[in-house]
């Protein structure tokens, strides 16, 4: 299942790995180890963070998702399913409008 992950990176931490120079080894290797379909870095309510595809097949990988974050930054995870077009379109909405109308 696809899955959207926002990380909020607090300041402290991500600018303590900034001022000691591992920030960009910590996030490669968070990177290489998660493989995310894609990512963003970006800010968000003030606060710096990365919003990320991931394909998640068993909610049993959500760990594997969010400790590298968490244990590296402590950061915040979210982690919100999201649906392609196509896949929106085989929902049935149409059907479930009638349904529940």
């Amino acid at each position: 299942m696809r899955m959207l992950l926002h990380v909020k990176l607090p300041h402290r931490e991500f600018n303590a790995a900034v001022r000691d120079g591992s920030v960009g080894k910590k996030i490669s290797r968070i990177l290489e180890e998660t493989k995310p379909e894609s990512v963003y870095f970006t800010e968000y309510n003030g606060q710096r963070g990365a919003i990320m595809i991931v394909d998640v097949e068993d909610p049993s990988q959500v760990p594997a998702y969010a400790e590298p974050w968490f244990l590296s930054f402590n950061a915040d995870v979210e982690f919100h399913i999201v649906m392609t077009p196509d896949e929106l379109g085989r929902s049935g909405l149409d059907e479930l409008g009638q349904k529940w109308a």
